[in-house]
């Protein structure tokens, strides 16, 4: 058998966990085979020369509504998956609810599973979703291979996914003790009434669902990560106060993790328009202060990474023509455009390559059990790569929009970052907006890894 390399990638701007350098990385049987100065591949090597683009692992997105089965008029695993290669994105986690039916059972879970055949364009796991009365399908979907379980700890906004009590959330702790597997938790605890006459402005929006619904459900989940020391995961973290307890608890050795999504390190609501629904999500964008404090938090490392939570409906469920917020559709569409957005922030910031890629690359890879073979630019690897132009700029655009639906907040954004080509595996998956030698991708499972 051969050991010459099938491909090489060479760039100025190679990005490895020694840092930034050029480099060429070598490709065989769809793994990372080497990384090696460019003057050291061999004469019968295919070469793709990257020049000064940056050359990075493919981003892993660990927060992903795709709907399928059941709401492919909402979204599908070909159109989610499409986008997501276009966003340079070569991994992703796919939510348990949206679709029809949830993935809380093992029937669900193979009917999902099914849906998936001939339609990914890159790597897919999946979580199972905890719901009150499903506690006996834990043990099975662990076994088969799901990547952690999400709760609610408010209203999901779909009936079939009722949100859990505190007793619900023992009761699983109790079980996932076992297993190497994160709770993963919508954390609102709903509290009184907040409801107003008023839901055309952003601020009114904001006032029924405040940061306090955040900030108590995350003290309770810090305590019940304290009594059962089991892996606890936020999603979606909005509110910036509870930060130096979350920080607390992990100087405690509490295994808890957090990630936040780039509408809340994008946006601040000051300047969401009066009735412009496209900005409706749970919990909501806050205010710029919040938003300087997140960054804050990921800078310091008390927020781990980065995901996309993108949450797609038909644009008439946004309700933008009556722009009232409490009729619309909670969700923002954006899983092809979080490393533009990200990155154009990380320019503004002063930030670098290498905080970029461990927010959107190596720590959601960690966080899924994934970090073997996703994540990182080293020997041994899958050969997950993307390659982007960080110095060209474009107009969001719904034209150049893969997922299914083109509504979405950024439309009109400016930014920084073009992805020019993505590998999967070491496959040439998408190439300067043509998608190309797919759909290739697999299905993701975590072994099945029970504590002594």
């Amino acid at each position: 058998m051969s050991h010459s390399p099938d491909l090489a990638i060479t760039s100025q701007r190679v990005i490895t966990p020694d840092g930034e350098k050029a480099a060429a990385v070598l490709i065989k049987d769809e793994k990372i085979l080497d990384v090696l100065p460019m003057d050291d591949i061999q004469n019968d090597c295919p070469i793709e020369d990257m020049g000064n683009d940056v050359v990075m692992p493919g981003l892993v997105d660990v927060h992903v509504h795709i709907n399928e089965p059941g709401r492919t008029d909402w979204e599908g695993f070909e159109t989610a998956t499409k986008a997501a290669c276009a966003g340079g994105i070569t991994t992703l986690v796919d939510m348990p609810l949206n679709c029809n039916p949830v993935t809380t059972n093992m029937g669900a879970f193979n009917a999902k599973i099914t849906s998936t055949q001939k339609k990914l364009w890159v790597d897919c796991g999946f979580y199972g979703g905890l719901i009150p009365d499903n506690l006996h399908e834990i043990e099975l979907l662990a076994k088969a291979g799901v990547l952690g379980f999400k709760a609610f700890m408010s209203h999901s906004g779909i009936d079939e996914f009722p949100k859990v009590s505190e007793q619900n959330l023992r009761d699983v702790l109790f079980i996932l003790a076992k297993y190497n597997l994160p709770l993963l938790v919508h954390a609102e605890l709903e509290d009184g009434d907040n409801t107003t006459d008023d839901l055309i402005t952003y601020e009114s929006y904001m006032a029924t669902r405040p940061k306090s619904w955040e900030n108590n459900a995350i003290k309770l989940l810090i305590s019940l990560c304290a009594e059962f020391q089991t892996p606890i995961h936020i999603v979606h973290l909005s509110s910036s106060e509870i930060l130096n307890e979350i920080s607390s608890a992990r100087e405690n050795g509490l295994p808890i993790t957090v990630e936040t999504c780039p509408h809340y390190l994008h946006f601040t609501a000051e300047k969401i328009a009066d009735g412009d629904t496209r900005f409706k999500c749970a919990p909501p964008i806050r205010d710029a202060n919040n938003r300087e404090q997140l960054w804050r938090g990921l800078k310091s490392g008390i927020i781990d990474f980065i995901t996309s939570d993108h949450s797609p409906c038909q644009p008439e469920l946004k309700k933008l023509s009556e722009g009232r917020f409490d009729k619309a559709w909670g969700g923002i569409s954006s899983v092809q455009l979080t490393l533009p957005i990200i990155w154009s922030e990380c320019k503004n910031e002063g930030l670098s390559l290498a905080q970029l890629t461990n927010w959107l690359c190596d720590a959601p890879a960690k966080f899924i059990g994934m970090d073997d073979c996703k994540g990182q630019i080293l020997p041994g690897k899958d050969a997950d790569i993307t390659c982007w132009d960080p110095d060209e700029s474009f107009l969001v655009e719904p034209a150049m929009i893969h997922y299914k639906h083109k509504l979405t907040p950024y439309d009109g954004e400016q930014l920084f970052g073009v992805v020019k080509k993505t590998f999967l595996r070491g496959n040439k998956i998408f190439d300067n907006n043509r998608f190309t030698n797919g759909p290739l991708g697999k299905p993701l499972y975590r072994s099945y890894d029970k504590k002594n």
